[in-house]
């Protein structure tokens, strides 16, 4: 799929976990991407329990980090996981809690800009 640099967003809902997914507006050029260009997931946490969010490649996850209760927190998925366009999932393991939100295979290039909303648990 052929990528814009406007912005654009899709949302694919997972149990308690909604993931939109869009491309970082910026002036790059496709010559200057690359090397200083990162890739960035904001969790908004809105339930109580802390998360560790990992992200997860062909069944192996890599922790990203923890992402706080009630609170956003943007972090980084590093460069070696994504090669062109990688198919990723999201993994939200709540610190003290059971549930385990996982999102749906996304695809994601270098440079997009992801959201992650984990919704209050019941």
């Amino acid at each position: 799929m052929h990528r814009t640099m406007s912005s654009f967003r899709r949302f694919i809902p997972c149990l308690v976990l909604a993931l939109a997914l869009g491309c970082r507006s910026g002036g790059a050029s496709p010559s200057s991407e690359g090397a200083n260009t990162t890739t960035t997931i904001d969790i908004e946490n809105q339930d109580f329990n802390d998360m560790t969010v990992y992200v997860l490649v062909n069944g192996a996850r890599t922790r990203l980090g923890i992402a706080p209760g009630h609170q956003t927190t943007v972090l980084t998925i590093p460069r070696y996981l994504i090669t062109g366009t990688a198919y990723l999932r999201f993994f939200a393991d709540p610190i003290g809690g059971t549930r385990t939100p996982v999102s749906e295979e996304i695809d994601v290039s270098t440079g997009d800009a992801l959201v992650m909303i984990i919704n209050p648990g019941g």
